[in-house]
């Protein structure tokens, strides 16, 4: 069975019915990662933590998601999306209470690390089931089905954020995050595909030709979203003057605007094309980190962010449909190998835009960032349709 094709299992679902699941799928996804966000500080004070520390702490989350991702696509071939993503959630919301209360730090290694598993479980396999639904349906989804992850992010930080501030402990607010990712995933369960990709090849594979090319795409991408996760607002205060207690709005109008995009991006994929959508989102992010460098303003950094944002929001699901459609690699391999070259991104980004802005400054780190966007955008018509 190649790529291209869907094994012919009844699911029992219609497929609105299975469009809706994966859609679920990917709320749960950013829901439950964002959710953590909050808790940090609150960690680091149970555990007298340092930031340096608490660097190498978070490194678990992030190290125990690459771990799970290349085994994520080969367990979905074998045993069905339904089963790993109910499975991923479950480790998650056994993980979460447990985040927002040990004391030990030796334990929170471990639980971060677990946690880590669990989100890579169902973020590969979320990304898994949209491919074979997406060609299922014949149309462009991938777009609409990412934005379901970036509101989830949304909801999850800003909810437990909410929570807090009305004097909410850190574990009653994670057990409303439970509670509302367990009631989601009971409405997506019986909707979710009961198989997965084709097992065909090596359970792992380094990945090679136009899936490596994907991967590199998807790499810069996510190196530019974790530039503005873990830099924006340092940018905003230590070089723009922006008050410490508003920093927060440069990531917030990133998120904002990618979230946007992603919704109505489906539309846009179909009547702009994929090759275009990579190269225009490479140059309109591109140009929003240039002017939030270059004009020395905090209102232009804003705008700046916000740019990023709408020019990334659709190259990464254009990239999982090209993944769906080439035949170099086993589906079951070749979508695992995106995702982690994907996270690799995030976590090793704001790492080397760190050692850059040592040696020289956090806005030549941007401009570099910008550089490789415009990597993206001259690459965009390489990428088969």
């Amino acid at each position: 069975m190649t790529a291209l094709e869907t094994p012919a299992v009844h699911t029992g679902s219609t497929p609105r019915q299975e469009q809706m699941a994966t859609r679920l799928a990917f709320f749960i996804a950013g829901f439950c990662m964002a959710a953590w966000a909050p808790l940090v500080p609150y960690a680091k004070a149970r555990v007298g933590l340092e930031d340096g520390m608490l660097g190498l702490l978070l490194l678990c989350l992030g190290i125990g998601s690459i771990t799970a991702m290349p085994l994520a696509g080969a367990l979905a071939a074998r045993w069905g999306c339904r089963r790993l993503l109910v499975g991923g959630s479950v480790l998650i919301c056994l993980c979460l209470p447990l985040l927002a209360t040990l004391e030990s730090l030796p334990l929170l290694v471990a639980t971060l690390f677990v946690f880590g598993v669990g989100m890579g479980a169902v973020d590969c396999t979320a990304n898994v089931q949209a491919v074979i639904v997406e060609r299922a349906s014949g149309k462009t989804m991938m777009s609409g089905f990412h934005g379901l992850f970036s509101l989830g992010g949304i909801v999850g930080a800003a909810g437990v954020s909410a929570l807090l501030a009305l004097g909410a402990s850190p574990l009653l607010a994670i057990l409303v995050v439970v509670a509302v990712t367990l009631a989601t995933m009971l409405k997506a369960m019986p909707h979710l595909l009961p198989y997965g990709s084709a097992a065909e090849g090596p359970a792992f594979a380094i990945p090679h030709g136009v899936v490596l090319f994907i991967g590199l795409l998807c790499f810069t991408v996510f190196l530019a979203e974790g530039a503005m996760l873990d830099w924006s607002a340092v940018f905003l205060t230590s070089v723009r003057g922006m008050e410490t207690a508003y920093a927060g709005l440069g990531y917030a109008v990133f998120a904002v605007t990618m979230t946007f995009g992603r919704l109505f991006g489906d539309a846009i994929v179909r009547r702009v094309g994929p090759h275009r959508i990579i190269i225009l989102g490479g140059l309109l992010a591109a140009s929003g980190l240039c002017v939030a460098t270059l004009v020395p303003a905090w209102e232009a950094a804003l705008l700046g962010y916000a740019l990023v944002g709408a020019g990334c929001s659709n190259i990464v699901p254009v990239c999982y449909s090209a993944v769906g459609r080439q035949q170099s690699m086993p589906e079951s391999v070749a979508i695992p190998a995106v995702t982690t070259l994907g996270y690799a991104g995030i976590l090793m980004g704001p790492a080397a835009i760190g050692f850059v802005a040592h040696i020289s400054s956090l806005g030549v780190a941007f401009l570099v960032v910008a550089a490789m966007l415009l990597g993206v955008a001259a690459s965009g018509s390489q990428l088969n349709p």
